[in-house]
This record gives structure tokens, sequence and C-alpha cells, in this order.
């Protein structure tokens, strides 16, 4: 009689899959916290980039009000009134029908997803949270949130 033989049996027993399993959970455990700042991290850079849009946007209307090519209203010290003028534009003195705009729109704040903008006026304290409305000198993020800095958004 001839015998034959069985072919060994191929594949993972059931402690080998439970043992990948498990690593697998610890993988995935410690990436996931790597995400979550990744995430918040390109946030504050879109957030940087906007406050650096709205804050030369606001020294170019400076710029062009010193160097007498937008006429200035009495109290703006050459300042935006507000952060409209910079999106409608300004007459450019001796130029008939040309208008200059310093933004096309109003960057959404990414930290509240809204287009709104904490103002300081040139006559407010460096520190305020609270717009005189005199002019518009600087822009800050309305979020009451902390960066990976550690210093909360509306410091930036």
């Amino acid at each position: 009689m001839i015998r034959t033989r069985r072919p060994a049996a191929s594949g993972f027993t059931l402690a080998e899959m439970v043992m990948v399993a498990a690593i697998m959970v610890v993988l995935a455990s410690a990436a996931l916290p790597l995400g979550k700042h990744a995430i918040k991290r390109s946030k504050e850079m879109e957030l940087r980039t906007d406050l650096r849009i709205l804050r030369n946007a606001i020294d170019e209307y400076k710029r062009f009000s010193d160097g007498g090519l937008i006429p200035v209203e009495l109290g703006t010290d050459g300042y935006p009134e507000d952060i409209e003028v910079l999106i409608e534009g300004v007459d450019l003195v001796g130029q008939i029908d040309k208008r200059f705009r310093f933004l096309r729109r109003i960057p959404i704040d990414p930290m509240t997803g809204e287009a709104e903008w904490g103002k300081r006026s040139f006559q407010d304290d460096w520190d305020s949270n609270s717009w005189g409305g005199e002019n518009l000198f600087d822009v800050y993020s309305l979020s009451e949130g902390t960066g990976l800095n550690g210093v909360p958004y509306a410091e930036w």
C-alpha cells in the first residue's frame, strides 16, 4: 500500500492574529494625536497667513495715504475706516474713475469659520479687545482658543 503525505496546513493561528491586531491598535493610538495636531497646525498656519494679508492691506492703505495718493479724512490718521473700505476701494487723487482695491475679499478666520475679525483703532490700547471705531489699525482673531505655542489666538 502506498501512503501519500498530506501537505502541512498553512495559515495563521489565532494567537498570531490576536498579536497582530494588538500591535495595530497600539500603532493607531500613537498616530491619532499626531493627526489631531497636524490639523490644528494647518489651521494655525492659515490664521497667520490671513492675519498677514489683512495687516499688509492696512499698511498699504496707510502708505498710500501718507504718500498723498488717496484722500485722508480728518481724525483717521491715514488708516482705513473699516475693513470694507479695503474691499470697496478708494479713489486715487488726481485720477478720474480710478479706484484702488486693497483686498478682494475678507479672509475667513479658520479658527471661528467666520469672516469676522476683532478690530483695533490707532487710538485704542495695544491690548484692548474693544474697538473705538475711529479707524482700523489692527485685526485679531475672535477665537477664544489657544495655539500649540500656548499663546491665545486673540494675541497673534
